[in-house]
């Protein structure tokens, strides 16, 4: 009784431990590159497309729907099995997938950055490092980063409906940290907004998690768009 008792308590503090892996994740202190990248809003900003919170709380709302419908199947096919074999699938589907340069080129920055951070500190997996080494001079491998997000998730344990929500919590922090620095909404309107959305995101989380990359789709060409034009700015805070 005493040896499972204590095979218990070690079990249980493993599982407390991953957890502060699974919630640092997500910190805004770990330097993944996300508040580099707009998401198309500082282009949407420029063409007048938002120019009130007003606007932009409907432009979040409409690219909260196209994340969710494009790149959750990404995440969620690769963290139900991750290895290297289904994550390179994947990326190279992905690839094909963003047929706009300046997201396809986001998303490799991002990507790349949250594989090389997570497998310096989540140092406990080593398949993480193992499987980056493995794919580091690759031509076939891109380091898209909803696949390697899923990834992650999947060898930190953390569920596929938390990894999901998870993805979608990073998306719409980093898009109100790009509309603060654009000064179309303060830190505290900023806060406000954030927690006013999350229930539409957890409805638009509903729609579209657990579904295979097969099912990718697109439901606001426009800001595909729009954000394939932030090349063309003539001034960008930004890189996309």
């Amino acid at each position: 009784m005493e040896e499972d008792e204590r095979c218990d308590i070690v079990m249980s503090r493993a599982a407390s431990c991953m957890q502060w892996s699974q919630w640092q994740l997500l910190d805004s202190i770990l330097p993944t590159g996300g508040f580099a990248h707009s998401f198309g809003l500082e282009a949407a900003v420029q063409t007048r497309l938002v120019s009130s919170p007003e606007d932009l709380e409907t432009h979040i709302i409409h690219l909260l729907d196209n994340t969710a419908s494009l790149l959750l199947p990404f995440v969620y096919s690769t963290l139900k099995s991750p290895d290297i074999e289904t994550w390179h699938r994947l990326d190279g589907i992905l690839n094909a997938t963003l047929t706009n340069q300046v997201s396809s080129k986001a998303s490799i920055s991002q990507g790349s950055a949250l594989f090389r951070i997570a497998a310096s500190v989540f140092t406990e997996i080593p398949n993480l490092k193992m499987i980056r080494d493995a794919s580091l001079g690759s031509k076939n491998v891109y380091f898209h980063h909803a696949p390697i997000f899923g990834l992650v998730c999947g060898l930190l344990g953390m569920d596929p409906e938390t990894s999901q929500r998870a993805y979608l919590f990073v998306t719409l922090r980093d898009v109100l940290s790009a509309a603060t620095r654009l000064n179309i909404v303060g830190p505290m309107g900023a806060s406000v907004m954030q927690h006013r959305i999350a229930i539409v995101a957890e409805t638009v989380l509903e729609k579209w998690m657990d579904r295979e990359a097969s099912e990718a789709c697109q439901t606001s060409p426009l800001l595909d768009v729009v954000q394939g034009c932030h090349g063309y700015l003539f001034s960008r805070l930004f890189c996309s």
